[in-house]
């Protein structure tokens, strides 16, 4: 799982400080199968990126060529309620939670 990690944030950087991930950037709070909860932490500047619930399936990641990273400029940055929409949606969730994961 650590390996697909890597491989999903190896060619993306800091909105901060442009550094690039690695891999002691990503901390693991809960694994599942086919589930990962993670946290993002810039190991340059500690800009903290928040939790991702991240779902996997059975594909095979393959690790590229390391690039130079290219900045682009990114969305518009979450409001808080775009913050407070996801606690109470999160907070709502009940054993059936994974019905709301796309198929």
């Amino acid at each position: 799982m650590k390996r697909k990690l890597k491989a999903l944030f190896s060619n993306l950087c800091c909105s901060v400080c442009k550094h690039g991930f690695d891999e002691d950037s990503i901390q693991i709070k809960r694994e599942e199968k086919g589930l990962s909860v993670v946290n993002l932490v810039c190991q340059n500047c500690g800009k903290n990126f928040g939790v991702a619930f991240l779902g996997f399936s059975n594909i095979e990641v393959k690790e590229e060529a390391q690039l130079p990273l290219e900045v682009q400029e990114g969305p518009e940055p979450i409001s808080y309620d775009d913050v407070i929409d996801a606690h109470r949606f999160i907070k709502n969730l009940d054993e059936n939670w994974r019905n709301h994961l796309p198929k």
